[in-house]
């Protein structure tokens, strides 16, 4: 079985009944998560035992990106058994932000911390996974992510702006994972919007790209019109829930 499963769709902080951003990753039984930010650990759950992941990316230290470790950190650390420590791929500051919720129990006693440089390309072999990271623009040290396996090839960007660097990340890409902050023709360095989406993943190659990252209470059709005018592929706006075969 390959496919993705979206666990949460907004950015800053979720609205009700949805989660900030987080996707759970399958590969023919390898289960990898990438991002766990507000409310997203509930979804997981719902999608099987977080005790059977494999692997944790987390791009940034936003915690619309990274809260709920804390929820897997403790679901994993008091669990009647305990196991191995979950390899958990992250920027410089994830750890110490989620380690700051939590003054009692040590994110290194249930985490195999493996540390995403800001500043070059990295590469890990993360089961049948290759994961390639990028550092993109954003408020804080960012890390693109690109994973690739036989008959597979996910790109995400987190919740960074525009960058050269998105078109090796999501170059030949099934699917292109990219955060839309911005509307309505707003302008930042650190961000993207839909059209800048559409752009790189035109500029890229990708196959699919799918949305995420929604402001809360945004109209979500009017990125998903202005992206379908840019990109000439399959384009698609995340749901929680929403499950995608590879």
């Amino acid at each position: 079985m390959r496919r993705v499963t979206v666990l949460g769709t907004c950015g800053a902080w979720p609205e009700a009944g949805r989660g900030a951003s987080g996707f759970l990753l399958e590969y023919d039984g390898f289960r990898l998560v990438l991002d766990l930010g507000y409310a997203t650990f509930p979804r997981l759950a719902a999608h099987g035992d977080p005790a059977r992941l494999d692997a944790v990316v987390i791009t940034h230290e936003h915690p619309d990106h990274c809260a709920d470790l804390s929820a897997l950190g403790r679901a994993r650390y008091f669990a009647p058994e305990r196991g191995p420590r979950l390899p958990l791929y992250c920027p410089p500051g994830v750890i110490a932000r989620v380690q700051a919720m939590e003054p009692t129990e040590d994110l290194h006693d249930v985490f195999d911390v493996h540390p995403l440089p800001a500043g070059h390309q990295v590469g890990h072999q993360v089961g049948p996974l290759r994961l390639d990271t990028e550092p993109l623009p954003h408020h804080v040290p960012h890390a693109g992510v690109r994973l690739t396996a036989p008959g597979l090839t996910l790109a995400y960007s987190g919740d960074a702006g525009p960058s050269p660097a998105l078109a090796r990340l999501a170059a030949g890409a099934d699917l292109f994972i990219a955060g839309i902050t911005l509307e309505n023709g707003a302008d930042d360095p650190y961000l993207m919007s839909a059209a800048d989406a559409a752009a790189w993943a035109t500029h890229a190659g990708a196959r699919r790209l799918l949305l995420t990252h929604f402001w809360p209470g945004s109209d979500r059709t009017r990125p998903l019109a202005q992206a379908r005018a840019g990109f000439a592929g399959e384009v698609l706006a995340a749901e929680e829930d929403l499950v995608l075969p590879l």
